[in-house]
């Protein structure tokens, strides 16, 4: 099996939406502060799970005004839900201690009933080195060696067996991460840039979840079109590697249905800002500003968004190639949108436009 054969394969034609999620940075203000932001954050999990979706999701961020520390965020969040999924959406592993992190995820995955989804990724910033600590190799090797490590730890592997005295076990103790969630590993996602991290995750058995940044395409090839080739190349691995179907894939995406001419420009300001801005959009008051918004690095794309009325978007979704192949949506919200206004996106997708792609609530 090569890549170049993978590539080749057509893309799956239209599938209906099992699940609908959002994402969200549970972003503050310098004017609210950061507490404010959390509850705006719990309150935005509360109000989706009332409107049927079956998952949530929230985006790591360090040094700005976002979650920086997810975990205890959905620890909170489970106790003022029910039904609801909890995912991060990603966490980088380079910057991650894999058993403090197993520890971390199993107790909040038992405290949630078994809830937690957790997206992990290999990329990482190589600013923060400086902070977290440089690495004895690149920070991509790093990164799928404590990816590595962090999956055996709650799988329920040995890490350690005790060889002597003062270790504070007897010797021949075999250590593993306490307290154990047995179900949590198959919660467990690849956030995926590329099709190198698509094929990555097919090979370790973990499950997909393709953002709004990509990398590696080929020159000219359109956002949604590389996208559904990655999720194609992954099922394909999957299939030949595990022999089993593939778990459900999900797509995150900036989809915005305008109900009212309002909306409508509100919505169409904002895809400008994304498309004049790139990464650097939408930022809460007291957020950084990127040293340079308009220019995205080499070889990187952002997804476009997906704005206009009902039937526009509904058929925007549908057409487009990485939504099509996806089987769980997942609504990027804009990071400086305010609790009002990402509970009136979601209310509006959820009623007018996900009923058309197959979509139904949870109950």
């Amino acid at each position: 099996m090569t890549m170049t054969a993978l590539a080749s394969e057509p893309p799956a034609p239209f599938r209906r939406k099992q699940r609908l999620g959002f994402n969200t940075r549970v972003s503050f203000n310098d004017d609210a502060g950061p507490a404010q932001g959390l509850i705006e954050g719990i309150e935005l999990f509360k109000a989706a799970e009332r409107l049927g979706y079956q998952s949530g999701w929230a985006y790591q961020r360090h040094f700005d005004h976002y979650l920086s520390s997810p975990l205890p965020f959905f620890a909170a969040a489970g106790q003022h839900t029910r039904h609801i999924t909890l995912g991060s959406a990603v966490i980088p592993m380079r910057y991650q201690d894999p058993i403090l992190l197993a520890e971390a995820a199993g107790t909040t995955d038992l405290l949630i009933g078994g809830r937690l989804e957790l997206a992990i990724s290999t990329g990482a910033n190589a600013a923060f080195d400086a902070v977290f600590g440089a690495a004895d190799t690149d920070a991509r090797t790093e990164a799928k060696r404590r990816q590595a490590r962090f999956l055996a730890a709650i799988s329920g592997e040995v890490l350690h067996t005790v060889a002597g005295p003062g270790q504070g076990a007897p010797e021949g103790t075999e250590l593993r991460v306490t307290p154990h969630s047995p179900t949590l590993r198959s919660r467990i996602r690849q956030g995926s840039a590329s099709l190198g991290s698509a094929l990555q995750a097919a090979e370790l058995g973990i499950g997909l979840i393709c953002g709004t940044v990509q990398h590696d395409h080929a020159e000219g090839e359109a956002f949604g079109a590389y996208q559904a080739r990655s999720i194609n190349a992954y099922r394909t691995a999957w299939r030949e590697r595990w022999g089993t179907p593939p778990p459900p894939v999900a797509v995150a995406a900036s989809i915005l249905v305008g109900t009212t001419a309002e909306l409508r420009e509100r919505y169409a300001a904002y895809d400008l800002e994304r498309r004049t801005q790139g990464i650097g959009a939408s930022r809460p008051k007291g957020a950084l500003k990127p040293a340079a918004p308009a220019n995205q690095p080499p070889g990187v794309q952002i997804s476009p968004v997906f704005q206009g009325t009902r039937d526009q978007v509904t058929e925007a979704v549908r057409n487009d190639p990485g939504l099509a192949a996806a089987d769980e949506i997942v609504l990027f919200l804009p990071p400086a949108f305010s609790l009002a206004e990402n509970t009136r996106l979601l209310a509006d997708f959820a009623e007018t436009v996900a009923p058309n792609l197959g979509w139904s609530p949870a109950l």
